[in-house]
């Protein structure tokens, strides 16, 4: 120890300067400045819009002029919203909700019937008792016909004293002609909800020409939430009324039809002004950029139909077949509880990370492969994997998890979330949720069934078809590789896809020098780990995890590959360069990826927001080419004879 001090002298005594606190600092202030004050509110307005604090920015806005102190740095050349200062700023929207109309009399209703038939485009909103569309009952309808000029028809508030309203049945009846009107065009906030819910209503709804979910999304996919009252903040300044301010909270929530109308009128025709303001202002830059312009009319707003019809299809599955697979798999569960019991010497809660902790490296001293940020022996899914390689407990902890989660998520539960109308499970499919532009799937997720397991693809098998029907699965095969050769040019990439080659095995030969025909299934497991991985972005230490090689190896099989594909290094290069010139990346269609981390001082942001520039190029294409594809098939679908799709 003496000699570790003495060799380490400077650091010692730093350490020592490091670790006293300093009592003596020169400070820019005096006490007595720091006494607390009333709040500038407007500074404080400006810095909660920014930094996305609406809770904060609602009573800031309370205590000032608020909105309009924003308008007015604004129109003076301030800085804008941090997720805008790049390009553009917007003005702070003046809403007067006592302006807005409650439609209650048949008078009125035709009234705003000729509104509508006269106005280009209307913003138009539902309201209703459910989130789910396949069950949702409609409450009230909203319209904007011009920025502060809104209208609610409420038809079915069952309150007590809930003043009479005009008969839902007889409403639907009349505005049947022009819901079902092409050419009356309509903007909403995910009108594929609105389309849904009137499909219920035997109404087919058309004329969907905008919506500004979809339009905030094709304008910048990363800037924050895509639902209303975000994007109401982000690009109005302005903040809606909550559902939870007139509906509460938890257990204790009220539907819409219990909500009274003085509440329930200004919130919904709110909803359809917002809506309209939004539309006005980011459909101007959508169409002052051809590019995001093509992408939201050609490859997102023909997508909303379609995606309403394949939700409110369907898809029918086996219960006979999920309950046999949850009973072998509780069996299994059950011989894998015994087994991890026999490992670890003691009985323990296989699903607590504290007890298994206390397993793995107190009792067992298995190495601490990671530290939670509490300063805890990790137990994630990753430490598991790698420990796995060389210990039993962690693999049977994680084929318990795997299959434990498969049970819960899928066998036990599919069954319980099908709809008896229709003896089908119906999940929602998202088009403005991944920064690329894939969709996504929730309730339940049906795209990520696992497949490369016998218990994922016997799942898989529980999807069935109806009597006289047949499943017809169709894919891309290697679409991103391919994207990949088309983005870098690489002669040798292009060729391999040209004479229809293993893309794998033609990837082992070249980087191992040998003939394609001699590649061993382990050269072309590393050779697709490479393929993928550098489509991701990944290193050499990630491609050395991956496989379970040394680093140095990992190293020279990616300098090989460069050196046999020197097209796809280029591609990678140039476009590390050009995203942090331009600050986005885009699809070969011109659907754009905004990268606000591609000039971080913070290098593993940087890093990662460089890894995003190589891969959303190949991912985003291979989104918009799926998408294309849908709206063809499904235009195909609907000149076929009844009965022969479905």
């Amino acid at each position: 120890m003496a000699k570790k001090l003495e060799d380490n002298k400077e650091n010692a005594y730093l350490s020592y300067q490091l670790a006293t606190i300093k009592l003596d600092c020169e400070l820019p202030y005096k006490p007595e400045e720091l006494v607390n004050r009333s709040a500038d509110n407007e500074k404080l307005v400006e810095l909660f819009t920014e930094l996305n604090f609406k809770r904060w920015l609602a009573e800031a806005q309370s205590g000032s002029a608020g909105v309009d102190a924003v308008a007015e740095r604004a129109s003076s050349g301030a800085s804008a919203p941090a997720a805008e200062k790049a390009e553009v700023t917007f003005e702070a929207a003046s809403i007067d909700r006592s302006q807005y109309e409650t439609i209650l009399t048949e008078e009125a209703f035709r009234a705003w019937m000729d509104k509508l038939d006269k106005t280009d485009v209307v913003a138009f909103d539902t309201e209703t008792d459910s989130l789910d569309y396949m069950e949702a009952n409609l409450v009230g309808i909203s319209f904007a016909v011009a920025e502060g000029e809104a209208a609610y028809l409420p038809l079915a508030h069952d309150y007590l004293d809930a003043p009479k309203q005009l008969d839902r049945d007889w409403v639907l009846a009349e505005m049947k002609p022009w819901l079902e009107n092409a050419g009356a065009l309509k903007v909403g906030q995910n009108l594929k909800y609105d389309a849904s819910v009137l499909a219920r209503y035997d109404i087919a709804m058309k004329g969907i020409a905008y919506d500004t979910m979809l339009e905030s999304y094709v304008f910048n996919s990363v800037a924050g939430k895509h639902d209303m009252d975000s994007l109401a903040m982000r690009y109005l300044q302005h903040k809606c009324i909550s559902f939870e301010e007139i509906a509460g909270k938890g257990k204790k929530q009220l539907t819409f039809n219990q909500i009274e109308m003085d509440q329930a009128s200004p919130y919904a025709a709110e909803d359809a002004d917002v809506t309209l303001r939004l539309h006005n202002v980011l459909m101007a830059h959508l169409k002052a950029d051809e590019k995001l312009k093509v992408i939201f009319e050609q490859y997102e707003m023909p997508l909303v139909p379609v995606l309403s019809r394949m939700e409110r299809h369907g898809v029918l599955i086996s219960a006979e077949m999920l309950a046999q697979q949850s009973q072998e798999i509780a069996v299994r569960l059950d011989e894998l509880e015994k087994e991890a019991f026999e490992l670890a010497g003691e009985e323990f809660n296989l699903a607590s990370p504290k007890q298994l902790q206390a397993i793995l490296f107190e009792k067992m001293g298995l190495p601490v492969v990671k530290k939670t940020p509490s300063g805890t022996p990790s137990t994630n899914e990753e430490v598991l994997q790698e420990l796995a390689l060389d210990y039993p407990l962690p693999k049977r902890i994680l084929e318990y998890r795997g299959l434990a989660k498969l049970k819960s998520t899928y066998t036990d539960k599919l069954p319980k979330m099908v709809k008896p109308a229709t003896g089908r499970v119906h999940t929602s499919y998202h088009q403005a949720v991944t920064a690329t532009g894939r969709l996504s799937s929730t309730d339940p997720n049906l795209q990520n069934i696992p497949i490369r397991n016998d218990e994922g693809r016997r799942i898989r098998q529980a999807f069935i078809a109806p009597a006289d029907k047949t499943i017809l699965a169709v894919d891309y095969s290697q679409i991103e590789l391919r994207i990949m050769a088309h983005l870098s040019g690489d002669e040798a990439l292009i060729d391999a896809f040209r004479h229809g080659k293993d893309i794998h095995s033609a990837t082992a030969a070249e980087v191992m020098g040998i003939d394609i025909s001699d590649v061993t299934s382990e050269m072309r497991r590393r050779a697709k780990a490479i393929n993928f991985g550098l489509i991701y972005g990944m290193s050499a230490f990630g491609l050395a995890k991956q496989l379970g090689i040394p680093r140095g190896e990992a190293q020279q099989y990616m300098e090989r590959y460069f050196e046999r594909y020197p097209g796809v290094r280029q591609y990678m290069e140039s476009t590390r360069l050009q995203a942090s010139e331009q600050g986005y990346v885009e699809t070969i269609f011109g659907r754009r990826l905004q990268l606000p981390e591609i000039k971080s001082s913070n290098a593993m942001r940087r890093k990662g927001a460089e890894r995003a520039a190589i891969n959303a190029p190949m991912q985003g294409t291979a989104a918009d080419i799926i998408k294309r594809a849908m709206i063809l098939v499904d235009a195909w679908i609907q000149t076929q004879p009844e009965g022969r799709v479905a």
